[in-house]
């Protein structure tokens, strides 16, 4: 019967002490690619608040993976367009969207730098500059974030994606 206390908390300290390196997810891009005031910025069409950062490229450029991780979702979706999702370190799932295309499997193991898609303008993003939009979800709430701006409470969930990238 310990067995099944221990084990979850143990999955659960694995994830948080997996050690993070971690890149622009942009091949080539540094800070001058993205707004530093669009993390959290409202109004912001219909999501209403602008939950991550675009990172502007030419079409095609390649979309790296921030951290290594598991892949827990390729596929379509309305505003982000093609999309994927990476299960990183730290419980913190890497959202990247607008991608011209998706170049990793389902359920495959990204390292950090890996070349998981290209910059494109799918979703809301057509017609628009192409670019990537790029957010850190995590799993594990941080409710001292919570504000009182727009959507203020989700900000327990959204990390500042800033703070997790280095040139």
């Amino acid at each position: 019967m310990r067995r099944a206390v221990y084990l979850p908390a143990l999955i659960l300290l694995l994830g948080l002490l997996m050690p993070r390196q971690q890149v622009i997810p942009v091949q080539h891009a540094h800070q001058g690619d993205w707004n530093r005031h669009s993390f959290w910025y409202s109004p912001w069409g219909k999501s209403g608040v602008h939950k991550g950062i675009d990172i502007f490229a030419p079409k095609g450029t390649p979309v790296l993976s921030n951290g290594a991780g598991l892949v827990l979702f390729k596929g379509k979706i309305a505003l982000g367009g093609n999309v994927v999702a990476v299960l990183g370190a730290k419980w913190r799932i890497h959202y990247y969207a607008h991608l011209k295309q998706a170049n990793v499997p389902w359920l495959d193991w990204v390292s950090s730098g890996e070349q998981i898609g290209q910059v494109g303008d799918t979703g809301n993003a057509v017609g628009k500059p192409t670019h990537l939009h790029y957010s850190i979800i995590t799993l594990v709430p941080y409710p001292w974030r919570i504000s009182m701006q727009p959507q203020g409470w989700k900000q327990m969930f959204y990390l500042n994606p800033m703070d997790y990238i280095q040139e």
